[in-house]
């Protein structure tokens, strides 16, 4: 008997992959697809409220930074951002890379459908965040001095390997806790998922394009010496290697890995999936 023989022999389905990868990998397509079904209007809403549920998160990881002056311990509280997304059903824009991916691959769902996803999250991911800063930072002036050392270790860093490398962690990061919360059917699962994905991006401080977006906002709002041309500058190359990081050094490597289910469903997939929904 074949290895391969045996591994179907021991699952329980004829995939020739482990039945729980099976269980995942269906999970990921079919979640990839109605995010991608979504109308114009749905994505734009759901990206807002990403934006205030990540930016709930930096109220929470700037008071705890406030009276503890420690990056680990707030970012432990900034997770509570992470189980909004989670529990609410919202959009955050670098999430959006294995789960979208994986349905467009599978022909689910369409190229242009992915774009439409991303570049409506993005924007009103950026939107919601400003929004919501501009009110933590009328409640909470005392956090000023958090927010400009916040902000200016990222627009101060510069283009330079360690910024490059940063940026790669924050979206392998993040697309990882993703893929770890497609792997399970528990809700606590995911929220320890959630915490420490929050843990490890903002205690961390790696360069995050939407959560340290909304952090450089409230600076900005808070009247620190920080300009949106500084954030731009800092936003492009950060956006760039997120994207990159969560491609090649998750969502890549997991297609890889699941070739033979994503054939299989490519045969069954419709020719049109812009025409089937």
């Amino acid at each position: 008997m074949s290895s391969e023989e045996r591994r179907r022999q021991l699952g329980d389905n004829d995939a020739p992959v482990e039945g729980d990868l099976v269980d995942s990998f269906d999970r990921i397509v079919e979640e990839g697809a109605e995010r991608l079904a979504r109308t114009p209007t749905s994505i734009l809403v759901t990206g807002t409220f990403g934006g205030l549920e990540v930016g709930l998160g930096v109220m929470a990881y700037l008071a705890v930074l406030h009276e503890t002056q420690n990056h680990l311990l707030a970012g432990l509280a900034f997770g509570i951002g992470f189980i909004a997304l989670l529990l609410a059903k919202s959009e955050l824009f670098t999430e959006g890379f294995l789960v979208p991916i994986t349905a467009v691959v599978a022909k689910e769902a369409s190229l242009s459908q992915l774009l439409k996803l991303w570049g409506g999250t993005l924007v009103m991911n950026l939107v919601g965040g400003w929004a919501f800063m501009w009110i933590v930072v009328q409640a909470f002036p005392q956090w000023k001095p958090e927010l400009e050392t916040a902000a200016l270790h990222f627009v101060e860093a510069g283009f330079s390997w360690q910024s490059v490398c940063l940026a790669v962690l924050g979206g392998s990061t993040i697309t990882l806790m993703t893929r770890m919360q497609h792997g399970t059917d528990s809700e606590m699962a995911k929220i320890v998922a959630a915490v420490a994905g929050g843990f490890m991006l903002a205690g961390l401080q790696l360069f995050h394009s939407i959560l340290d977006s909304i952090l450089i906002f409230g600076a900005i709002h808070s009247g620190a010496p920080v300009t949106y041309a500084d954030w731009f500058g800092w936003f492009g190359y950060t956006l760039l290697f997120n994207i990159l990081g969560g491609l090649l050094l998750v969502t890549a490597l997991r297609l890889l890995r699941n070739k033979d289910l994503i054939l299989e469903r490519r045969r069954q997939a419709p020719a049109d999936p812009d025409a089937a929904r």
